[in-house]
């Protein structure tokens, strides 16, 4: 996913929540349903968490520096780790609070078609929103399975944005459900029971997005076919004749960090060593473009330390690394 990639999709979400907050505090003021206020708060927490999507975008186009060599395109994993944050406490624990007390405190809806006009405007513009993140996700997504999308994707924005669109949506109808029983009923309790679903609902998808964007901030290795795709570049079955073992380290969304350990000829001269761990690094960049920082170090292979199998404290080590996800 380039810096980009997610761009449209964070423009177009911030300006249907902009515009659904307002109409739901609007809503709120004539109606006083607490489902009203608690997902106006919920698209304002959202307006803010795609602002912070989009400052996160920016500082991490910084150019290294001597105190952060590898650049700053971690910001972006930092600032989808503010999300989840916001959106656990601003929005799903505020819903939970505002929904206990309509319970303990219930009253009528006034002026129903205030609330219900509203949510069916935001449903709609909710639903334009989710649209353009599925159309920006789907090329990057490939044959994998949403769920392998989210749990995969190494840029974090077009994941933010689709699980915060799809909590919106089903938040909406939760909403609209606790609306309508009340009104049909005239017991307000169910407007509250529609809010604190809409805090439970925020609470899962913040601990979703909490687990996968601190797992980028710890840091992840290439996807499998990266790996092979480098592993394959390495050798060229004339100097390199193998990967003994290799990591490597996403630094940013389009930054890959490559360190291996490979074989070379016992005969070989350090000229010819050098040339070829210049060829190779210039293979593994055709082969996979966001590689950019690449550390080769030339060993002999050995068969007594490969049969101690994968440890990476074995020099030379056995075979390569592959990752196992996330």
């Amino acid at each position: 996913m380039s810096a980009s990639g997610g761009t449209k999709a964070i423009v177009a979400a911030l300006a249907a929540n902009l515009a659904i907050a307002v109409s739901k505090f609007v809503a709120f003021a004539f109606s006083g349903s607490s489902s009203m206020l608690a997902e106006g708060v919920h698209s304002l927490a959202d307006s803010g968490n795609q602002a912070l999507l989009l400052v996160g975008g920016k500082k991490a186009q910084r150019e290294a520096t001597p105190q952060h060599p590898f650049g700053y395109g971690r910001e972006r994993y930092i600032y989808a780790f503010l999300v989840s944050i916001v959106l656990f406490s601003v929005g799903g624990m505020f819903a939970i609070y505002e929904g206990y007390e309509k319970i303990k405190h219930p009253h009528e809806i006034e002026h129903w078609y205030w609330p219900v006009g509203v949510l069916v405007f935001a449903i709609i513009a909710e639903s334009f929103s989710f649209r353009t993140a599925i159309k920006e996700s789907n090329p990057l997504r490939g044959d994998h399975s949403w769920t392998e999308f989210v749990r995969r994707a190494k840029a974090p924005e077009l994941p933010v944005v689709l699980l915060e669109d799809l909590g919106a949506l089903v938040g909406l109808i939760l909403a609209l459900g606790g609306v309508g029983i009340a009104l049909l009923t005239g017991d307000g309790v169910w407007d509250g029971i529609g809010t604190v679903c809409i805090g439970v609902l925020l609470v899962l998808i913040a601990l979703v997005l909490a687990a996968e964007t601190k797992s980028l901030l710890l840091g992840e290795s290439a996807g499998t076919d990266e790996v092979h795709k480098i592993e394959t570049a390495i050798v060229d079955g004339d100097t390199v004749t193998r990967v003994i073992h290799m990591r490597t380290l996403h630094l940013g969304p389009e930054e890959l960090l490559v360190a291996a350990k490979i074989a070379v000829r016992h005969d070989d001269t350090a000229t010819e060593i050098a040339t070829a761990i210049d060829a190779a690094e210039a293979r593994i960049r055709q082969a996979v473009p966001i590689a950019r920082v690449i550390y080769l170090e030339p060993d002999i292979y050995s068969e007594t330390e490969a049969a101690k199998g994968p440890d990476p404290s074995a020099t030379p080590g056995g075979p390569a690394q592959h990752p196992t996800g996330h």
